[in-house]
């Protein structure tokens, strides 16, 4: 490793690992316009972002899919309901320590169990919330931050 490298790898060894989970059909929706350069930068604010995922279903548009992945994001796209595969990948995130701080951009309350392991490990967590509208109380109260997108 030469002196670049290593100087890299220092300056980001001190920085919280951030993983950023999005439940696209909850939080991709007309009435709360949310960009996701937003939703990263409210993670970007815990940590480094290591780990950037995109949730979406089958009915999502092949542009949006791009858009994500322009934007650096690694794109799920699940077969139904998102909600399942987001929170296994979540918890295994947890579980194997690749996280220091676990975000998750949802108004879905299935989420807080996953919220409560990634607690009960003790990592930092972060409800992000595409706006106030529809958003659910049980996220933000499970997790140790919260943040409302526009406010």
């Amino acid at each position: 490793m030469d002196l670049l490298q290593r100087l890299f790898a220092e300056d980001h060894a001190s920085e919280p690992r951030v993983a950023l989970f999005v439940d696209g059909p909850n939080v991709l929706r007309d009435e709360f316009d949310v960009d996701l350069d937003d939703v990263r930068a409210a993670a970007r604010a815990y940590g480094r972002p290591t780990t950037t995922r995109l949730y979406v279903d089958e009915h999502a548009t092949p542009g949006l899919i791009q858009a994500a992945e322009a934007r650096g994001f690694d794109v799920v796209v699940t077969s139904g309901d998102v909600d399942v595969k987001l929170a296994v990948d979540l918890t295994r995130q947890v579980v194997e320590g690749r996280a220091d701080v676990v975000a998750i951009a949802s108004r879905d309350t299935d989420f807080k169990p996953a919220l409560e392991v990634a607690n009960e490990y003790g990592l930092r967590t972060v409800a992000i919330a595409p706006g106030s509208h529809g958003r659910s109380d049980a996220l933000p109260n499970a997790a140790t931050e919260s943040v409302t997108l526009g406010e």
